[in-house]
């Protein structure tokens, strides 16, 4: 009957079917429209909406947006003129080369300078690779291998964490209660883009963008305490800790009381994963304002962050040889290694 009230009604096709849809108005009209359709397949077919594990670790301070810009655009200008010299190179041999990489200069800058020092050419230079990176600000050991097979090698040895590294790292903040102590955790991107640490328990689970959190396990280790002998140190716990990451933090970073020298062994591989640890433990690396680390510091202002890849240890892909490549120690080192054996 024409005006009678059209029962409602809803029913659920396949995709393949939701265009022959007709949809009914209540003046009798019969029409269809790609707009409706649309939203038709979506009501439908929508998926409720993902839960994201929760970062545990702060976003980037306010500070560090400013901050950040200037170094990449100093570190760029001072890696367009850097020239590697004999001085930098610790190790060599026919398949490898390992050089001392100083503060503020990119890795691939030190990469493309090293032809020139070999006096390489052609299909030799397409040979060279950088078996590990350190970040821009990071000074120390830069493996470089001398052809694709030996790279290769590095590849697995890297992944099947054959290769042990150490770090020397200038903290700043409350001085832990611990002399040794390894943090487990998750680690990845949060929707911001920025790093940050998980929980272990969220190791597994998907971010983002796709991604999935990771593994993340650091060793650390006192080395002096405002450039002390820790032997002075009555208090700290000998036997080594164990912390698994469950939860947000309770040490804050704005105790930036002491001077803490540490010795850092990454068990895992991760992007910033001492930076992350170290804010994490409340003993975040001077300047590294990125991740809490303090800029201004008793007159002085940092302009990088004081983290120094010290060692890598490994067994020769070639000769199968045991190699221990070590780097000097940065001048912000020197007086606190000095006082453990005073």
């Amino acid at each position: 009957m024409l005006g009678a009230k059209v029962p409602q009604m809803t029913v659920k096709l396949p995709l393949c079917q939701i265009p022959l849809i007709n949809f009914l108005t209540s003046s009798g009209k019969i029409f269809r429209h790609p707009r409706f359709i649309s939203m038709a397949s979506q009501s439908y077919f929508d998926s409720p909406t993902e839960v994201y594990p929760i970062p545990l670790s702060p976003p980037l301070s306010v500070l560090s947006k400013e901050i950040e810009p200037h170094r990449a655009l100093t570190a760029s200008s001072k890696s367009a003129l850097f020239t590697l010299s004999r001085s930098h190179i610790i190790f060599e041999d026919v398949w490898l080369i390992a050089v001392n990489k100083p503060q503020g200069i990119y890795c691939e800058s030190v990469l493309s300078s090293l032809p020139a020092l070999l006096n390489y050419t052609g299909a030799n230079v397409s040979e060279l690779h950088l078996a590990n990176r350190l970040d821009r600000d990071t000074s120390g050991v830069m493996l470089i291998t001398k052809l694709h097979k030996v790279a290769a090698k590095f590849v697995k040895a890297f992944t099947d964490h054959k290769v042990r590294k150490t770090y020397l790292a200038f903290c700043v903040g409350l001085a832990p209660k611990w002399e040794k102590i390894t943090v487990k955790s998750g680690h990845g991107r949060s929707k911001y883009g920025a790093w940050r640490v998980y929980a272990a328990s969220d190791v597994g689970r998907k971010l983002p963008g796709g991604s999935l959190v990771k593994h993340m396990e650091t060793s650390f280790e006192v080395l002096s305490v405002n450039s002390g002998c820790l032997k002075e140190v009555s208090d700290l716990q000998k036997d080594e800790a164990v912390v698994i990451v469950q939860e947000k933090s309770a040490i804050g970073c704005d105790l930036k009381n002491d001077e803490i020298l540490v010795r850092a062994s990454p068990q895992s591989g991760r992007t910033h994963q001492i930076r992350l640890h170290c804010q994490y433990l409340g003993i975040p690396i001077r300047g590294d304002v990125r991740y809490e680390g303090v800029y201004d510091w008793k007159g002085s202002r940092y302009d990088g962050h004081d983290l120094h890849a010290e060692s890598l240890s490994f067994e020769h892909p070639i000769t199968g040889k045991p190699i221990l490549l070590q780097a000097p120690p940065p001048s912000w080192a020197i007086q606190p290694l000095r006082s453990q054996f005073e």
